[in-house]
C-alpha cells in the first residue's frame, strides 16, 4: 500500500490541492499528516481524498476542539488522533506526531517502522534502530517549494515529492 504523507500546510489552499493531485496520482490508498493545518477550511480540503486521513495536531492549529469536532462529526474520511497517531498497516507499524523531538523518542522505543514528525518545515530522513524517522518537510513551501512524501508499505521505500 502507497501512504502519503505530509505535514505543515498552514491554510495554504493552493498547495494542498497540488498536493492532493499528486497523491492521487501516485496512487496512494492513505494520507498522514503531520500537524499544523491551522484552519477547519484545509481539513475540509484534505476531506476530498478519497481515503482515509489520519492526522495530529500541531503548534499552530488555531481551535483544536473545533479541528477535532468537524473531523469527528462531518467528515467522514478524516481520522483525528490528538498529539501521537498510531497505525499498523500490511504488518509495518507507524507512529505519527508534530513534534520532531516526539519523532526522535518514539523512534527510539523500538516499537515501529516508521515514524513521521513535522514542525521544522524541512525535509529529513534518517534510521534510529530499525524506525525510518521521516519528516516530509512543508505542504506550505515556507522557504522552498512544497513537498510530500510517499511510502509503500511492500517494499519499506520512502519517495520525496517537490510541489510544482
Amino acid at each position: 500500500m502507497v501512504i502519503a504523507i505530509m505535514s505543515d500546510t498552514h491554510d495554504n489552499i493552493w498547495n494542498v490541492r497540488k498536493a492532493l493531485e499528486m497523491i492521487r496520482a501516485h496512487k496512494a490508498k492513505l494520507i498522514i499528516h503531520c500537524g499544523d493545518l491551522v484552519a477547519p477550511f484545509t481539513l475540509k480540503e484534505l476531506a476530498k481524498f478519497d481515503g482515509p486521513v489520519h492526522w495530529v495536531l500541531g503548534n499552530n492549529d488555531g481551535d483544536p476542539y473545533m479541528l477535532t469536532k468537524i473531523s469527528l462529526t462531518e467528515l467522514e474520511n478524516m481520522e483525528a488522533r490528538g498529539l501521537i497517531g498510531k497505525l499498523n498497516l500490511d504488518g509495518t507499524s507507524i507512529a505519527f506526531t508534530h513534534y520532531e523531538e516526539m519523532g526522535y523518542a518514539l523512534a527510539h522505543t523500538g516499537e515501529y517502522d516508521l515514524v513521521c514528525c513535522g514542525h521544522t518545515h524541512v525535509y529529513r530522513l534518517e534510521r534510529i534502530h530499525q524506525a525510518l524517522l521521516l519528516n516530509p518537510g512543508d505542504v506550505m513551501g515556507k522557504d522552498e517549494p512544497g513537498s510530500v512524501s510517499l511510502f509503500d508499505t511492500a517494499s519499506r521505500e520512502i519517495t520525496a515529492l517537490k510541489l510544482p
